[in-house]
């Protein structure tokens, strides 16, 4: 079962933060849903599917964090279970940054941005990447597993 958001972004730093800004009876509901149903409901579903860009952050070896740009049509993004939404990675500018962190460690953020909505849907998860289809596409897809966190 995956764990709710608020657990895993709502550390006692974090939590000291609301406390004295006065913004932590916001935020307590969403901690105190603890683990969330699973899977992604059809509202973030549609969401995703109609998603031409989104930002992928990840940490580097070094601790540094590393944000990325990713864009295609819509529908690019797709998702192929319950748990996980799913991209084909191709080739660009070879630098293998993306690629280099998740053999490191797969912990990812995705932050879906829709400016013209006003929305925004945030994704954590693990990243798992395909090699059978790099072989076949010259494309790495990436899928990431929101269950296991």
């Amino acid at each position: 079962m995956a764990k709710s958001f608020g657990s895993l972004v709502f550390t006692p730093v974090v939590k000291a933060l609301q406390e004295r800004y006065r913004s932590r009876w916001q935020y307590a509901r969403m901690e105190q849903l603890g683990e969330a149903a699973g899977g992604l409901g059809p509202d973030e579903k549609e969401y995703l599917s109609e998603t031409d860009t989104f930002y992928m952050a990840r940490l580097g070896e070094t601790g540094w964090p590393y944000v990325q740009h990713r864009g295609g049509p819509k529908g690019f993004l797709k998702v192929i279970d319950n748990n996980a939404p799913a991209f084909a990675d191709f080739r660009g500018n070879k630098q293998y940054i993306s690629t280099g962190n998740l053999m490191a460690d797969n912990r990812v953020a995705l932050i879906l941005v829709d400016y013209r909505r006003q929305l925004r849907l945030k994704i954590l998860g693990l990243l798992k990447s395909s090699r059978e289809k790099r072989r076949r596409t010259g494309s790495l897809e990436f899928a990431i597993q929101t269950t296991r966190l």
